[in-house]
């Protein structure tokens, strides 16, 4: 193979891929490591791939997939808290999709609790969640193995979708923007969501705060399809997010946030600078509105009487006594 055809192989899987070690694209190339660290360092000149530790990357701010042992030790408490409420979504017998990745494998776990599911996926992960739920039916769809997240990707998983028509699609993602949407690091998985978000009526993504703002290179949701994103709450110190999270409901996106205050539909008033959207979704725990130097209305026990049943209350014992 000559040298031009070997860099645009390496070209062609790192854009596949996201990232790709040297020894696996040296397999690939049928060439030593040595020589693919040389095409490696020719095409980061020409700005098309950057080099990391043991193998090359996308290059710039679209950044490379982790695989499936780094993304699953990742904002575990976040993906818990995603998967609780996302879960609470679905109801018995209803018909959904469940895209791949840890976040909706969390979710899958969950939804093994629910009778009468179908759930439709690409995934792996989803299927062994559901692999000993014996009220679940699990249909998976065809395609090739994607090894770095167990998906199965490509024609195949595309094709089996074709005709297919539920009532939610769970899907996730790398990064997620008002401008763009839900974006992935590979091609392939992009195109199998993509498939997978036009057999559903209703678009659920789930991505925690970390994943807010961030925009990678293959676009699989744009923003106007989004029914309704399950999120965390942002830290403070992250205004990027918040500001995100604004944008996202200005556009329409219903905002639930796991572990965060209740609230109404997105679309209502807009909230203070720096503070989080309205939520949908009412959570177990509510809290407290965060300090404004205004204070709230006072609350009333439910057994204390009210003014006109008090003078009500008044009248009947005066005219008792009368009598």
């Amino acid at each position: 193979m000559f040298a031009a055809e070997r860099r645009q192989l390496i070209l062609e899987m790192v854009r596949a891929n996201g990232a790709v070690s040297l020894r696996e694209l040296a397999r690939v190339v049928q060439t030593s490591e040595v020589t693919v660290r040389r095409d490696v360092r020719a095409l980061e000149a020409e700005g098309l791939l950057d080099r990391r530790h043991g193998g090359a990357v996308l290059p710039g701010g679209f950044t490379r997939e982790s695989g499936f042992p780094q993304k699953s030790h990742l904002a575990t408490a976040e993906k818990t808290a995603i998967a609780d409420l996302a879960a609470s979504l679905v109801e018995e017998g209803e018909a959904v999709v469940v895209g791949a990745g840890t976040t909706t494998q969390e979710l899958a776990r969950r939804l093994a609790r629910i009778p009468g599911l179908t759930v439709v996926t690409n995934s792996l992960l989803v299927a062994q969640a559901l692999a000993h739920a014996n009220r679940v039916e699990v249909v998976m769809t065809g395609g090739t193995l994607r090894g770095s997240n167990y998906a199965l990707v490509g024609s195949g998983a595309e094709q089996s979708l074709q005709g297919l028509r539920v009532s939610r699609a769970f899907l996730s993602g790398s990064g997620l923007t008002a401008e763009r949407g839900l974006s992935t690091s590979n091609m392939l998985s992009a195109s199998v969501d993509r498939a997978l978000v036009q057999s559903a009526a209703e678009v659920v993504v789930l991505a925690d705060h970390t994943k807010l703002g961030a925009d990678t290179m293959f676009q699989t949701v744009p923003t106007d399809m989004i029914s309704r994103l399950v999120t965390t709450e942002p830290p403070a110190q992250d205004e990027r997010a918040a500001t995100e999270l604004q944008a996202l409901a200005d556009q329409g996106v219903q905002i639930a946030v796991a572990g965060g205050a209740a609230g109404a539909q997105a679309g209502g008033d807009a909230p203070p600078p720096g503070r989080p959207p309205r939520r949908d979704v009412p959570l177990p725990a509510q809290r407290r509105t965060r300090g404004t130097g205004v204070a709230g209305p006072q609350l009333r026990s439910a057994a204390a009487p009210l003014p006109d049943q008090q003078q009500s209350d008044r009248a009947r014992v005066a005219d008792l006594r009368r009598r």
